[in-house]
């Protein structure tokens, strides 16, 4: 898409650098089949520059989550993970050279075909045996999204969530999600200001300890071990339950088991402290079919109807690819309880796919990028879709990003808070800043501190080291 707005706040991009960093996981994560330890993240630092020559920085940062956005039998995990860095690498040039003045999601448009046309390139050259996933592209695209809007925002001195009015972004929203959104605004389908306080959905994993007697090996680093001890701490009242989607049995126990387990933890809780008490399960796209989903909620409701009494939402339980398996369509199954899109959300196109095939809400990402995020936050909003919002484990900066959205998209469910529990090593600097956020009570967060210009990232936490320029 050409740029071609002329308004003085518009932007160009300038400078563009990169670096990775890695972090050992305090505990393995098993979700989908597979065991994750570690985390790449992926940092983007962004100069623009305005029409009246006016410049300044932004900042983005998101997980490589490789075995999430590049699943494959053939290649190893070490793999995909190389393959996304070398994207990113080619990513930080293709930014550094965009053309043109804009606001960033016109810059985020006019960069996507060469985005996707990179992707192609880098498997092609890597010799991959089959094609980067478009998940993967957005996913490593989206802290160069983010630093742009950072940029943008920062140096109009307003949040990121404030850079969408006609002030700024002449644009409706049928310039970017077709002519059945003309004339509606992005920033109308946007709260005016953040939400104050979010129910953290807390994960468990498929290999989290329960209870005491499922502790083998200590983790012994002053953290909780068990499920019950995290809600003790953080006053959870929302978890996510990550089930294998293979094994019907075995998923209905632990269904059951979590939904015990919690219960019992939390009715040592104070008085006064949130009731309403809600699990979303996530199969991770491994049922065969939404046969299986059907028979494990029904199963849940006749051993437990107060169990399924808690079940909120049901996440993307068959594969991603929608138009391949198009036979398994989540009419029945919503109609027990709202099932979410997720990875197979990647653009409009596939959001009305879904919609036709029975999903009836969204999970938004940020590791989907910023853009994304606000552009189908509009579209499930006009579709009357559920909305939930939901991290790749995201530390720090990706996390802010991450509860910003949540915290300003109507009706949102909740936002996930993974890397306390897996990575909080990552987390530990940002902890002062924004308590609220990195340090969870009576099983919220809160968003004091948010509405700061941009993502309201702390610029002493973005240090000089291990800088890449883009240009090179």
């Amino acid at each position: 898409m050409h740029i071609a707005t002329r308004l003085s706040t518009d932007v160009r991009i300038d400078e563009v650098q990169y670096r990775f960093t890695g972090y050992r996981y305090r505990a393995p994560y098993m979700f989908g089949g597979r065991v994750v330890d570690r985390v790449t993240l992926l940092d983007v630092r962004c100069r623009v520059t305005s029409r009246t020559g006016r410049s300044g920085w932004g900042f983005g940062s998101m997980t490589l989550g490789n075995q999430w956005a590049f699943p494959s039998a053939a290649l190893t995990p070490d793999t995909t993970l190389a393959a996304m860095q070398a994207l990113a690498i080619r990513l930080s040039r293709l930014t550094r050279t965009a053309a043109g003045f804009g606001h960033p999601l016109d810059h985020a448009v006019a960069l996507e075909p060469a985005y996707a046309a990179a992707a192609v390139d880098v498997s092609r050259q890597l010799a991959l045996g089959e094609p980067m996933p478009r998940l993967c592209a957005l996913v490593v695209a989206s802290p160069f999204d983010a630093a742009i809007h950072d940029a943008f925002a920062r140096l109009h001195g307003r949040n990121v969530f404030d850079v969408y009015g006609s002030d700024l972004l002449p644009h409706d929203l049928g310039r970017y999600l077709g002519d059945d959104f003309a004339g509606e605004r992005l920033d109308r389908a946007l709260l005016p200001a953040h939400a104050p306080r979010l129910p953290v959905f807390h994960s468990v994993g498929a290999l989290d300890p329960l209870d005491d007697t499922d502790v083998t090996t200590p983790v012994g680093d002053g953290l909780p071990e068990t499920l019950g001890q995290w809600i003790e701490r953080d006053g959870l009242f929302r978890l996510k339950i990550k089930l294998n989607g293979d094994e019907l049995d075995a998923d209905v126990a632990r269904i059951l088991a979590v939904d015990r387990v919690a219960m019992a933890a939390a009715s040592t809780r104070r008085a006064g402290t949130p009731r309403d008490f809600a699990w979303c399960l996530d199969f991770n796209e491994r049922c065969p079919d939404a046969g299986y989903v059907i028979e494990c909620l029904q199963q849940v409701r006749r051993t437990s109807p107060d169990a399924f009494a808690r079940i909120l939402y049901i996440e993307q339980p068959t594969p991603r690819d929608l138009a391949a398996h198009p036979h398994n369509t989540m009419h029945e199954a919503a109609r027990l309880r709202p099932v979410i899109v997720d990875e197979s959300l990647t653009d409009l196109e596939s959001l009305h796919l879904a919609r036709e095939m029975g999903y009836t809400g969204v999970a938004l990402k940020a590791c989907k990028g910023q853009t994304h995020a606000v552009l189908m936050a509009a579209a499930a909003q006009r579709l009357g879709l559920f909305v939930t919002v939901q991290d790749l484990t995201c530390p720090g900066a990706s996390l802010l990003q991450s509860v910003a959205i949540a915290a300003r998209v109507p009706g949102a469910a909740g936002i996930e808070a993974n890397a306390r529990q897996y990575v909080p090593a990552a987390n530990r600097p940002w902890e002062p800043y924004y308590p609220g956020v990195f340090r969870i009570h009576g099983g919220v967060i809160e968003t004091t501190g948010l509405d700061r210009p941009g993502f309201g990232v702390p610029d002493e936490l973005i240090d000089e080291e291990g800088w890449q320029d883009g240009g090179d």
